[in-house]
């Protein structure tokens, strides 16, 4: 996948979230792997505002960033103004605005994990597709079991007697 592993063995892929239906990064990850301060990545947004529509880069509630803490192995310092986080189009921009090999390398790698990451849910997508269709075909195989079982019962009714609790077979000539 990867190249580029964080401390503790951990990947870039752990380091992507899902806020508001859209994978992202936080703004004090990309800064760790930028090898730069949280602060340095928002200025960088700031004296570049045109380049970051909000569908790159956006703020996030502090309910949404303490929805993500489980999945975060450590907290994060936020600055004042609260985190922001950065969707794949977004951290591709940064690395033209920081301009530094460094980013670069770490934008590349990250670009890579984003596509491992959508090539890894495809592929997960498709095998419960074909495990869901096969599911469906044995459903519809049981109901015609059961379909073909209650024709019998109901033709065996109707070549039997009924007479005082006792049965009474009708015979064919």
């Amino acid at each position: 996948m990867n190249e580029l592993i964080l401390n503790n063995d951990e990947k870039i892929e752990n380091l992507i979230y899902e806020i508001r239906g859209v994978q992202v990064m936080l703004d004090s990850d990309l800064a760790k792997l930028y090898q730069v301060e949280t602060k340095r990545i928002n200025e960088a947004v700031s004296r570049n505002i045109d380049k970051f529509p909000e569908r790159f880069c956006f703020r996030i509630t502090e309910k949404e960033f303490n929805s993500l803490k489980p999945q975060i192995a450590t907290s994060k310092g936020g600055s004042r103004k609260g985190h922001s986080v950065f969707t794949e189009q977004g951290v591709a921009m940064l690395a033209t605005v920081l301009k530094s090999k460094i980013a670069t390398k770490v934008s590349i790698a990250i670009m890579d994990a984003f596509v491992a990451m959508r090539k890894y849910i495809s592929t997960n997508l498709m095998k419960h597709q074909n495990l869901y269709n096969l599911v469906l075909d044995d459903h519809k195989r049981i109901d015609k079991l059961e379909n073909t079982f209650k024709q019998f019962e109901e033709k065996k009714k109707t070549n039997e007697i009924y007479f005082d609790g006792q049965i009474y077979v009708l015979k064919k000539n």
